[in-house]
């Protein structure tokens, strides 16, 4: 996984179900000394068959600022799963600037959408918050275990309302590939278990917009460690590569 981390080169990455302990830093490991990391706190206890420390991960190459971490326990069924969101103020230099990166970690299984939609709510508030204070870009990565027809991902695109919010990111699968769906949790992966989960493109990132749209452009969006020897997961990963829009709207850094 370091090497192909180090091939890749990316200046930001989030990473979901990393296990940290007082004994091991999985992401540190895999990502070695280039990188500053923001880690979730409430983790896996391994009370329910998976590694206890298992949580989230944002890295970054540029200097961290404020570290947020949103509790997505939103109903009595996601008391037994750490699922979070891992805001982390990205100080990139200018003239990118402030960048909030959700590292978004919602509910996975198959019959909570309520409880997805329920926390992408709970995140987009936390987000909108923050920048009133502090301007930037926001960019929404993760793990999300719900497909672009989903009501939660509709929430993120601005296609779908919730009592009296409303938002919109823009998919950067969507705006490079139009209506292609690019699997992330496919039965083509050897590490794949699940014979027939139903969801199979629930990886995504997403950028903000304002009233002129989104204030980066995504350039390419591709799918990574999924061929030969890189293949380490039970999920094939992303890289987008990001612009800044000409009109960013007046954001302040």
């Amino acid at each position: 996984m370091r090497a192909e981390f180090a091939r890749i080169d990316a200046d930001i990455i989030t990473l979901q179900e990393t296990v940290l302990t007082a004994e091991f830093d999985q992401a540190a490991l895999m990502l070695g000394s280039g990188y500053r990391l923001a880690q979730q706190t409430v983790r896996e206890s391994g009370d329910r068959g998976v590694p206890a420390g298992q949580g989230i991960t944002t890295a970054s190459s540029w200097p961290l600022g404020e570290v947020v971490e949103v509790d997505l326990n939103v109903t009595e069924r996601t008391a037994d799963f750490a699922c979070a969101c891992l805001i982390t103020e990205v100080l990139a230099p200018e003239p990118l600037g402030r960048i909030w990166v959700a590292n978004h970690f919602p509910d996975y299984q198959l019959d909570h959408e309520r409880e997805r939609l329920l926390q992408a709510h709970t995140v987009a508030r936390a987000l909108e918050q923050l920048i009133i204070d502090k301007p930037g870009h926001v960019i929404v990565a993760g793990d999300m275990d719900a497909d672009p027809s989903s009501d939660s991902l509709r929430f993120w695109t601005g296609r779908h309302v919730i009592g009296e919010t409303s938002v919109c990111y823009r998919s950067a699968t969507e705006a490079t590939r139009g209506g292609e769906v690019i699997e992330t949790y496919t039965t083509a992966n050897p590490f794949q278990v699940d014979q027939d989960w139903p969801f199979r493109s629930i990886d995504h990132v997403l950028v903000r917009c304002g009233h002129s749209g989104p204030s980066l452009i995504a350039r390419s969006c591709r799918r990574a460690f999924d061929a030969g020897p890189t293949t380490v997961s039970d999920h094939y990963d992303f890289v987008v590569d990001y612009d800044i829009a000409a009109d960013t709207e007046g954001i302040e850094h």
